[in-house]
């Protein structure tokens, strides 16, 4: 007997899997809110913080370009941290993770007394002293060698006594290598070609005359012994291109002086004029140092000057080839290879007791190496060696000016023999600025512009700092007594000239450099030629519009 009504069977397993469906997308609706409410606060939050910050943040609140100082004051602590407050928390970080880091590995030499600790401190000090320096307009190597000397001898925080000499003799020389490499990277054969008379007239003629004059006025007024005296003579009659260059700079940047070159011609013979005073102080070192016979003293002076330049000659082509141009890393293998093989000859030769090779070779390595390279870029672009070299001068410098600071020690001077030194080197310019100024006759430039670089010829500071202390590091090696004592004087002599040339040439060149130099405005790009009877220019016109002119109308332009 059958029944109206459908049957219906039941499945057990299909209604579980029905309520299971049903449960996970019960399940899935509640994640789907709880990710839109989390999404919602965290929005909420961000709403809410950026409302907060947004009148602290700096784009809200441009700076304008005459802003007083209150306000850029106030611009320093806006967030982010930007300006100059960015600058300051990102060195307290870099110098926290430093410490930390130094501490972890080497314990005690870390903690206040160590000689990590000393280098960290000065370091730290000396950037800083740097950057204030440049702040109100001064060379930074002023500020670095200032807080170097008030780190060496103010009582309780005297940090030099703490610092191992083994290490300080090694940072002066790798200091020594960083700039000499520098130099020779920045030599360029054309320039120094096209430039030839007038640039080896105003780099030989007034270096060689100050370095005389200081020998003798040293030996009649110091007492010092003739090869000391020429010695220090050639420390103190190197110019400083870290500071002739950048102001000479910031003037042709406003076409001072750029009709007749003038920035190009300090500029050229700035590096010419350091490598004779090395060169000559190199010759003079050995000499002194030697041990022996008369005969092997006097030859020996040449032959280190030979020796240095054929190990640079050697060393400058191996780099021609070496590493291979296939490789990807080939600026980093090359900046390498370059620092080590200047950094060789510079201790190589004072383990060999030949110390005057070892700064001539640092400088003619680079150089010769650097003929080939310039043909792997364009003329109008800069060595990418020398950025790296750049890097390691920006590490190395507050450590070399503020070392050399340091072994300034106040309480010990001889005052007496401090005035008579500045006596000596009153002299020695009074000489270099005449001999700078008769340099530049038989030229196009008039009497005030021939002013304006025996002015500019002034200004001392990087070759006094590398090499000032080097006849008193190896008086000190040797155990010599009395040689310790000249070199402690020429140390200081060398650091009385940066304190006293350094800035009064900066505040010269940017002060003369207006009333003196001629102010013309360039279109065009420029290329001076330094013949024997003078400066002549060559100029190329670059405008858009010269294809479409007739020839003879761009001929009476040019």
């Amino acid at each position: 007997m059958s029944s109206d009504k459908p049957s219906t069977v039941s499945h057990p397993a299909v209604g579980d899997s029905f309520q299971h469906i049903e449960f996970e997308m019960v399940i899935d609706q509640d994640d789907e809110a709880s990710e839109k409410t989390k999404k919602k606060s965290m929005l909420n939050v961000k709403e809410c913080f950026g409302r907060c910050t947004k009148p602290l943040m700096s784009d809200n609140h441009p700076l304008p370009l005459d802003a007083p100082w209150y306000y850029r004051l106030r611009d320093n602590f806006l967030c982010p941290p930007h300006s100059r407050m960015g600058a300051v928390i990102f060195i307290v970080f870099v110098t926290g993770s430093i410490w930390a880091t130094l501490f972890s590995v080497t314990g005690d030499e870390a903690l206040p007394g160590g000689n990590l600790f000393a280098l960290l401190v000065l370091f730290v000090a000396c950037w800083s002293g740097g950057y204030v320096a440049r702040l109100i307009r001064l060379p930074p190597l002023l500020g670095m060698l200032i807080v170097g000397g008030v780190l060496g001898n103010v009582p309780h925080i005297n940090l030099a006594r703490d610092i191992h000499s083994s290490w300080v003799f090694t940072l002066r020389q790798i200091a020594l290598t960083v700039i000499l490499t520098r130099a020779g990277l920045g030599l360029d054969p054309k320039a120094l070609k096209r430039l030839s008379f007038v640039v080896l007239r105003l780099a030989f003629l007034p270096c060689l005359t100050e370095a005389t004059v200081d020998a003798v006025a040293s030996h009649l007024i110091l007492g010092f012994p003739w090869q000391w005296g020429f010695m220090l003579g050639f420390v103190i009659s190197a110019v400083s291109p870290a500071v002739i260059v950048p102001s000479v700079l910031s003037l042709g940047e406003r076409c001072y002086g750029i009709e007749k070159g003038i920035p190009t011609l300090v500029i050229a013979a700035s590096s010419v004029d350091d490598i004779l005073a090395i060169t000559g102080f190199g010759v003079l070192l050995g000499i002194t140092f030697s041990t022996g016979d008369i005969v092997w003293t006097l030859f020996k002076g040449p032959l280190e000057v030979l020796s240095g330049v054929t190990y640079g000659i050697v060393g400058g082509v191996i780099l021609w080839y070496i590493p291979q141009k296939t490789s990807k890393l080939q600026l980093l293998f090359r900046s390498v290879l370059l620092m080590s093989m200047g950094l060789m000859a510079i201790f190589g030769s004072i383990k060999l007791h030949w110390s005057g090779a070892g700064p001539l070779a640092a400088l003619t390595v680079p150089f010769v190496a650097a003929v080939r390279w310039r043909s792997e870029w364009k003329e109008s672009s800069k060595n990418p060696v020398e950025e790296v070299l750049g890097v390691l001068w920006m590490l190395f410098q507050p450590f070399l000016f503020g070392l050399i600071g340091s072994e300034v020690d106040i309480m010990k001077l001889d005052y007496d023999v401090i005035g008579l030194g500045i006596a000596v080197l009153v002299i020695g310019l009074v000489f270099r600025i005449t001999v700078s100024f008769l340099s530049v006759f038989f030229t196009n430039l008039n009497y005030k512009e021939r002013l304006f670089v025996a002015m500019a010829w002034l200004p001392k500071a990087t070759v006094q700092a590398a090499i000032g202390t080097v006849a008193f590091d190896l008086a000190k090696k040797n155990n010599d007594v009395a040689a310790q004592t000249l070199g402690k004087q020429v140390l200081n002599l060398a650091v009385l000239s940066i304190l006293l040339t350094a800035p009064i040439g900066s505040f010269l060149i940017s002060l003369l450099g207006p009333v003196l130099l001629k102010c013309s405005p360039v279109t065009t790009s420029e290329k001076i030629v330094v013949e024997e009877n003078g400066i002549q220019e060559k100029s190329m016109i670059e405008d858009e519009l010269t294809d479409n002119k007739p020839k003879e109308t761009e001929e009476k332009e040019l």
